[in-house]
């Protein structure tokens, strides 16, 4: 006799998966992108770009997505990494960023369950040349409860305050002779770049041409002076996109080619604001958590964070006027963020130790004048007299906010209000995943599901049908070659460096390493795409040169 009614797949999560992976191929992208015409053309792919794709898919909008170089190329692969609210715009005062950050925080946990996790934030107290002392943190406490109450409290777990012992549990190289307690709080944390190809992926799903390393080198108007499109060069090739709305999201690439017709002012002035981040072995630090530590000078605090086998420290926040194609953590900056680890902990960290780095840009809009650490991280959205829509501004956490309102944007100009969905929406691999039943028992099952989710078992299939992709592609990290032949075959890689440095962390997480890999990373994508070997040394060279150029900034020697 049944005594319980039947249950029924959950239709939203069900539609999320298929018996074989979404297969992305270069050459037919191009081609879509050439013959079809598109109502929405969104350029730039880092996180505000592919978060607008796939809002405007899920609407049932035709839609193309356009990168220069890779997705994530740009400030979106070299972020902190930090999904939060930010406790320090509860201290400028603007507590609606907050709380609106915090309630995105926790869409980010569910639609990305795979690659959002929980990340304890640690402040340690010292008696003195600390964040804060004694005396001032009963007023830092107030402010924790603030950003709990703002919303902080949709993680399930409060601030806590924690005794010295306690402190150096989670952080055991913490200088002691200070130390009168803590106080830790909860956020969240992810792969920045491989949350942006998810979004880009999960867009195509729904629909959307995606097509990286096709650089827009005009927009183009009708007789009527209003924006129908873009050219595009791609492969060699010149390509006329057609398109009734044209988005511009390119973030601080703005401030040098912003789309608008020639003579027409900005009303934008966009302020680079240079943030960087330095790796070093965890075995130097030894850090469970974000510990946050004092640096001389600043009125900002630097983060030490976990990532796999390093701790990544950072970050700045200062004024850029450079090439925004060449940004990376010079010498000055290193030594400044090594004096401020130095000071904090017993270990002497030494340039020598730094393993990887990355620096980018804050694409802040603002006047000239005051600090960039200063600035509120509001975004903006403009439309121009032709049509011509531009996001910028904002941050990582509220990027999902920012494409909703910059697709309603786009609605009003094609006449068709469609309701946004990406509130709830699954990115690709977060559909039924669940991150403790993955992780808890480590492994390889482990390590592929915090990077696909419920799409893992796709990898592992590679390994299974040739053993030998299960040999790691970087010495001393976890990732197999099987992970490169799928980021060619499934996520538009075509470039060494598309690999390594964003498919695969390995280039922060293991610089020199990860030049070593180059070759065979080459070779495979060689037999994957049909490649010369002419085509691969270029690659290689390209590869190796980039690094060396990247190490003897940071180091400051001559190349």
């Amino acid at each position: 006799m049944k005594f319980f009614p039947s249950r029924k797949p959950n239709k939203t999560c069900s539609e999320m998966y298929g018996a074989e992976p979404l297969r992305l191929q270069r050459a037919e992208q191009l081609d879509r992108l050439e013959s079809d015409t598109y109502d929405i053309l969104i350029v730039g792919g880092g996180v505000t770009g592919a978060y607008a794709a796939l809002d405007a898919s899920l609407r049932g909008y035709r839609v193309a997505l356009i990168e220069k170089s890779d997705f994530a190329s740009g400030t979106s692969s070299k972020s902190s990494k930090m999904v939060h609210g930010g406790l320090r715009y509860i201290e400028q005062g603007n507590l609606g960023l907050v709380r609106h950050s915090l309630l995105e925080r926790q869409r980010m946990r569910r639609n990305a369950r795979h690659l959002v996790q929980r990340l304890p934030f640690l402040f340690p107290v010292l008696d003195k040349n600390g964040v804060f002392d004694k005396r001032m943190s009963a007023a830092f406490e107030s402010l924790l409860w603030t950003y709990d109450l703002a919303g902080g409290w949709r993680e399930g777990i409060l601030h806590q305050k924690l005794t010295p012992a306690e402190v150096l549990s989670h952080c055991p190289t913490l200088k002691e002779e200070q130390l009168s307690g803590g106080f830790m709080y909860f956020d969240a944390r992810v792969d920045d770049a491989r949350l942006t190809l998810a979004l880009v992926r999960t867009a195509a799903f729904h629909g959307a041409v995606v097509t990286n390393h096709a650089e827009v080198i005009e927009t183009t108007r009708d007789q009527h002076g209003k924006v129908n499109g873009a050219i595009v060069c791609a492969d060699g090739r010149e390509i006329q996109v057609n398109a009734r709305v044209a988005i511009m999201a390119t973030g601080v690439w703005l401030r040098d080619w912003n789309g608008l017709k020639k003579g027409d002012a900005s009303p934008l002035n966009i302020r680079p604001a240079k943030g960087v981040h330095v790796a070093i072995p965890w075995m130097k630090i030894r850090n469970d958590c974000t510990v946050t530590i004092p640096v001389a000078g600043r009125s900002r605090r630097a983060t030490i964070t976990r990532w796999g086998n390093v701790s990544y420290l950072g970050t700045t926040d200062e004024d850029y006027q450079g090439d925004l194609n060449d940004v990376h953590c010079n010498r000055a900056e290193l030594d400044f963020l090594l004096e401020g680890a130095n000071s904090a902990l017993k270990t002497d960290l030494r340039p020598e130790d730094v393993v990887g780095s990355i620096a980018g840009c804050r694409p802040l809009v603002g006047t000239a004048g005051g600090k960039t650490v200063e600035m509120k991280r509001n975004h903006e959205i403009t439309v121009a007299a032709d049509g011509l829509i531009t996001i910028v501004g904002g941050k990582l956490t509220t990027s999902r906010h920012m494409a909703e309102e910059t697709i309603d944007a786009a609605s009003k100009i094609l006449g068709r209000k469609k309701a946004c969905s990406t509130k709830t929406a699954w990115l690709l691999g977060a559909a039924g995943y669940d991150p403790q039943a993955i992780l808890a028992s480590g492994g390889l099952s482990a390590h592929l599901g915090e990077r696909y989710g419920t799409e893992a078992h796709f990898v592992s299939d590679l390994i299974q049908s040739n053993p030998l992709l299960a040999k790691p592609i970087v010495e001393g990290l976890p990732y197999t070659e099987a992970e490169v032949v799928y980021a060619v075959r499934h996520e538009l890689a075509s470039t060494i460096d598309d690999v390594l440095s964003r498919r695969i962390r390995a280039r922060l997480m293991a610089r020199d390493a990860s030049a070593n890999a180059a070759q065979r990373v080459g070779e495979i994508l060689q037999q994957e795409l049909k490649l010369q070997p002419e085509q691969v040394a270029r690659q290689v060279a390209s590869y190796q040169a980039a690094i060396k150029h990247e190490k003897s900034t940071l180091m400051g020697t001559s190349e």
